[in-house]
């Protein structure tokens, strides 16, 4: 069985055990106190990942992170959400590099220091990555204006990668995602129909924070 390493509060965990559920495989979720520290702590780092990051996936007798990284290592194992040609699978890496890149890193910062943070963010700091944000996110959504998926016809792990964030509460961002990306906010409830989709707090272990700012 797959044992996730991951807490409710991060978006790339979620994003593994989403995907975990569309594939119908069982996994055990341990909790990461990220919150209080423990990634920061040099055992968890030496025994669970020198990165300091959750998710965490143990598999085959392998301890895998990055969620980019352990999505594609899911997908080609269990021959789904990968893409169904070459040209697809192609088009899935883009994506989940600008996942990585831009999408999702902007809007995990600047929801962290919105609501997470531990003193009041910086206003120069938050406008620069809206700004960031809003390209990118405007980027997705004039793509998403002709295609129902990131990349085709069907769901993949990009989609998976990419609408991760977007599925927590409106009020730890403080986007309208319907008001100002619409076919992103139409999009959500395409992935949302994906078999095994639950909201991130009713999966993930961990407690529920306020947001602070």
């Amino acid at each position: 069985m797959y044992r996730l390493h991951c807490f409710a509060q991060s978006g790339n965990s979620y994003k593994v055990a989403f995907l975990l559920r569309a594939l119908d495989q069982p996994f055990e979720m341990v909790f990461v106190d990220f919150m209080n520290g423990a990634t920061r702590e040099a055992p968890w780092r030496e025994a669970v990942n020198e990165m300091g990051e959750a998710p965490v996936l143990e598999a085959d007798g392998k301890r895998m992170t990055q969620s980019g990284a352990i999505m594609t290592y899911l997908a080609r194992k269990h021959g789904a959400f990968g893409g169904a040609t070459p040209d697809e699978q192609q088009e899935v890496l883009r994506w989940l590099l600008f996942d990585n890149h831009k999408f999702t890193s902007f809007f995990a910062s600047y929801r962290f220091n919105r609501s997470f943070g531990p003193a009041a963010p910086d206003p120069a700091v938050m406008a620069w990555l809206k700004g960031r944000i809003d390209a990118a996110w405007s980027i997705a959504d004039k793509h998403l204006a002709a295609s129902p998926f990131m990349a085709g016809n069907a769901p993949t792990i990009a989609d998976i990668s990419l609408s991760g964030y977007l599925f927590y509460p409106m009020e730890e961002s403080g986007y309208d995602i319907p008001a100002n990306f619409p076919h992103i906010a139409a999009w959500l409830e395409r992935v949302k129909a994906i078999p095994g989709w639950v909201a991130p707090y009713d999966l993930l272990p961990g407690e529920r924070i306020a947001p602070r700012w």
